[in-house]
């Protein structure tokens, strides 16, 4: 029962979430006492990889994949599956992978279990630990299918460097008729910590008052290394662009750091939030749901405390 693991790359460069799912390979082909096999598409440097015991990598090489596509990922994915004698497949449980791991499943047959949060409870019955009830509980699910598919939850396993002698081989890939589907980039951050890859996400909402404040916002997730974001109603809006509306219903966050300022904390955000390991609230309103949920909290006005929080950090860093 061996195991490949799809890191996912952006501008032939390997996302930092893909080496979780790498380190979480290792462990559950070391359980289930087989070998583990890494697939890319489009890669142009597989070091990093190796770095994390990626010991043999696949690198699918088709001119269709542009951009990212789940429906032609998804069948490249399942090739190399076939081609490698794998039955197990590891895919993350971003935006991206959410979109992608079903779409796998299907074209192999498989059962697909969505945030996992471990290593296997159980080889034989195939049994993994998830997530369950927007992150307010957690569940035992057996895979009784041949091949299985798991979404590994971010921030859930951790990176463990495992350096190893690895290398590439190509795959070369092409979609009979084409791809079917038109794939256009209307948003795009360049030069920024992405939401998907940050450990730190600085979160702001309505009590910002306006486009015009998000500035200390700005500045705040830079001297943090962070990415930024928002709540729904700021996206809505239009203060903020729709690629940083965080939450049940936008991009969901399992940072090691969330700041949220001026946001109130509707369920909805809550539950897309609640994965982040530390959770901090800037608020004037001490009775803001989101205090019940923060580990820690700070009732004041975000124009004061926020610019007083930076010149502290910037301080410290100087130290």
């Amino acid at each position: 029962m061996s195991v490949l693991v799809f890191a996912d790359s952006s501008d032939g460069k390997i996302k930092k979430s893909a080496f979780e799912l790498v380190s979480y390979g290792n462990k559950i082909a070391e359980q289930l006492g087989s070998e583990m096999t890494v697939v890319t598409v489009n890669n142009n440097d597989s070091a990093e990889l190796y770095t994390y015991g990626a010991s043999k990598v696949v690198n699918v090489v088709c001119g269709d994949f542009s951009e990212f596509n789940a429906k032609g990922y998804a069948s490249a994915i399942a090739a190399v599956a076939n081609n490698q004698g794998a039955n197990v497949v590891v895919i993350d449980s971003g935006a991206d992978g959410l979109y992608l791991a079903p779409l796998v499943a299907v074209e192999m047959n498989a059962a697909y279990a969505s945030n996992v949060v471990s290593d296997l409870i159980s080889t034989t019955p195939f049994v993994v630990k998830r997530k369950a009830f927007s992150n307010k509980a957690f569940s035992n699910t057996e895979i009784k299918t041949e091949n299985k598919v798991i979404g590994l939850a971010k921030n859930s396993f951790g990176m463990v460097e495992n350096p190893v002698d690895g290398s590439t081989e190509n795959f070369d890939y092409s979609i009979e008729g084409g791809l079917g589907v038109t794939t256009e980039k209307v948003e795009r951050a360049t030069g920024q910590v992405t939401i998907a890859d940050a450990d730190v996400v600085v979160s702001a909402g309505r009590g910002l008052k306006g486009p015009e404040n998000w500035g200390m916002v700005e500045e705040l997730a830079d001297v943090l290394g962070a990415a930024t974001a928002c709540s729904k109603p700021v996206s809505d809006l239009g203060w903020r662009p729709h690629s940083e509306h965080v939450g049940q219903t936008g991009k969901p966050v399992a940072t090691n750091l969330y700041i949220a300022i001026g946001i109130s904390g509707a369920i909805q955000h809550l539950a897309g939030v609640n994965a982040s390991k530390v959770k901090v609230v800037i608020n004037t309103d001490p009775e803001a749901p989101f205090f019940k949920a923060a580990d820690y909290g700070i009732v004041g006005d975000a124009f004061e405390v926020v610019p007083k929080l930076i010149d502290k950090l910037k301080a410290f860093k100087q130290a």
